[in-house]
């Protein structure tokens, strides 16, 4: 099924599938950012420096009415979107465009032929690094099945749109169509992308996840869930197993596949030592850095300086990270690792999940964050429980993708584990952050199978296997509460953290088994 693509006829003139040198050229040109002294085009975006998630609309019709979780979703009407559409075009009819044709989708079997639009040549060129690109000979027979369009300079009116602000991001999901305005931030049309995937891919029985992925030697490909902070992008990106990608995949019943052709990393305090692939990456010919400062006398990249935002990015394509894989795609997984960073210290740091426990904590998607990571957070940790570890990118009920993934662990065998790169020995400001070297010896040890073969007990808590010990890892730290000089105010903060799991899982109580329902953490055994 086609989409309805933005007419052609609607710019003044298109500038159709311009490859990298080329859209750094025209960007160059039209004064859209700078050239850092490493060759990496440089944007600043202004006022958006992240994604708009309160200007976010999808339309509501017939088709959508009964099939977007609403709750999560805001609507708009039909005569809101014409008269939006009727004002893009409008808006276009002076206009220099940049179009992309794209796959999202590395298994050709589910990709969805991609049309982007763009106002901007920098957003073209990140639009062209983040999706898979065709073949020359494949681009002759191109007809669009998804259409976005970007124009930054467009200026939403709220009475006649129906909006909030000057900015829009409007999801047509009947005509397979997304307009955005009012938004440098480029993210916004990954995301978009990503979005229609969520709605789209379910219906083909593939089950869209907001994870990275990487595969071993031995075909075997791992899936890692997380939030922002919890070390996704560190614990997929390892020497020793090829990186599928770094933030969208589907899972069908090929195996695994990369949604995406590029990575979108953040870069703030990026250095060559912590992380050399992505500082590579980030400092080369065609790479598009976000927002990033460069200094004034030679235009280095300064990935320390946080002055316009911290969340500075850097948008490349996957060829440019020496491990990743040509083919985008892997066998079904073995292994799913749920990452979460708890600062409360109560979680250990690697547990065996059974797949009613599992789908427990993918619908939770549970991690904390920290005083000074956001404004206006005080002195005490925050829980965010973000469902499906994506909730701002899921159109559907969470219990979808749920039943979709529970259904999936058990056709497959798929061993899961919940993974705490958070605090020991106490909360966030009392404890420690676990040992990154504790953390990649116990991942590593689940992903080869050598964690299965050691001695379990089971939490009291929430009633998954932990590991008792492990060669090279601190047996200590595998029992959060003996990491506590304070045992009683362990306790306390356990009956917290439970409240906080029990009290977030409610809204999905109705739409689960009881198999699940009973995987949620029990006050009861708090103190054993």
């Amino acid at each position: 099924m086609t989409s309805e693509s933005f007419p052609f006829s609607a710019a003044a003139s298109i500038k159709r599938n311009n490859r990298i040198a080329e859209l750094v050229e025209l960007a160059v040109s039209r004064k859209e950012g700078r050239l850092a002294r490493t060759g990496a085009f440089v944007a600043e975006t202004g006022e958006h420096t992240g994604r708009s998630a309160r200007d976010k609309y999808t339309l509501k019709d017939a088709q959508t009415e009964n099939t977007i979780w609403w709750d999560n979703n805001q609507a708009m009407s039909q005569e809101h979107f014409d008269a939006l559409y009727s004002d893009f075009l409008a808006y276009a009819a002076d206009k220099e465009l940049f179009v992309q044709d794209l796959f999202a989708g590395a298994d050709p079997d589910y990709r969805l032929n991609t049309r982007v639009f763009c106002e901007k040549a920098w957003h073209a060129l990140f639009i062209r690094h983040m999706l898979r690109r065709p073949e020359a000979r494949e681009l002759g027979s191109f007809a669009p099945e998804f259409t976005v369009v970007n124009f930054p300079g467009f200026r939403a009116d709220p009475e006649r749109h129906g909006c909030r602000s000057e900015t829009v991001i409007a999801c047509n999901f009947t005509k397979r169509l997304v307009l955005i305005g009012g938004s440098l931030y480029a993210g916004e049309t990954k995301k978009s992308v990503f979005s229609f995937l969520n709605y789209y891919m379910p219906d083909q029985g593939v089950m869209p996840m907001h994870c990275s992925a990487n595969v071993g030697s031995d075909g075997d490909s791992a899936i890692f869930f997380g939030l922002s902070g919890t070390g996704k992008t560190t614990l997929s990106a390892t020497a020793e197993r090829t990186l599928l990608g770094d933030d969208e995949h589907g899972w069908s019943a090929n195996g695994v596949f990369n949604f995406e052709g590029g990575c979108y990393a953040k870069t703030i305090r990026l250095s060559a030592e912590a992380e050399p692939e992505i500082w590579a990456a980030s400092n080369r010919f065609g790479t598009v850095l976000e927002n990033v400062v460069l200094s004034e006398e030679d235009r280095q990249p300064d990935f320390d300086d946080g002055s316009l935002t911290e969340n500075t990015r850097s948008g490349y394509p996957l060829h440019f990270i020496s491990n990743a894989s040509d083919t985008g795609t892997a066998g079904n997984p073995s292994n799913i690792v749920m990452l979460c960073a708890d600062a409360f210290g109560v979680l250990p740091p690697i547990a065996k999940l059974s797949p009613s426990q599992a789908m427990y904590h993918f619908l939770s998607g549970y991690t904390a964050k920290v005083a000074g990571t956001e404004k206006g957070m005080g002195n005490e940790p925050s829980a965010t429980f973000s469902t499906c570890f994506g909730a701002p990118f899921m159109p559907r009920h969470p219990s979808i993708y749920g039943n979709l993934l529970r259904d999936l662990i058990a056709k497959h065998d798929v061993s899961c584990w919940l993974v705490n790169t958070g605090w020991t020995g106490g909360k966030y400001g009392t404890g420690e952050r676990m040992p990154i070297a504790a953390t990649r010896a116990l991942v590593r040890a689940a992903l080869s199978g050598e964690l299965n073969a050691q001695a379990m007990r089971t939490d009291p808590i929430f009633g998954f296997e932990v590991p008792t010990e492990l060669d090279g890892v601190d047996s200590k730290i595998l029992n959060p509460r003996a990491t506590w000089a304070d045992k009683q105010a362990y306790d306390e903060q356990a009956n917290a953290l439970i409240e906080m799991f029990n009290s977030n899982f409610e809204q999905f109580e109705a739409h689960v088994d009881a198999d699940v329902r009973a995987a949620a953490p029990s006050m009861k055994e708090a103190a054993e």
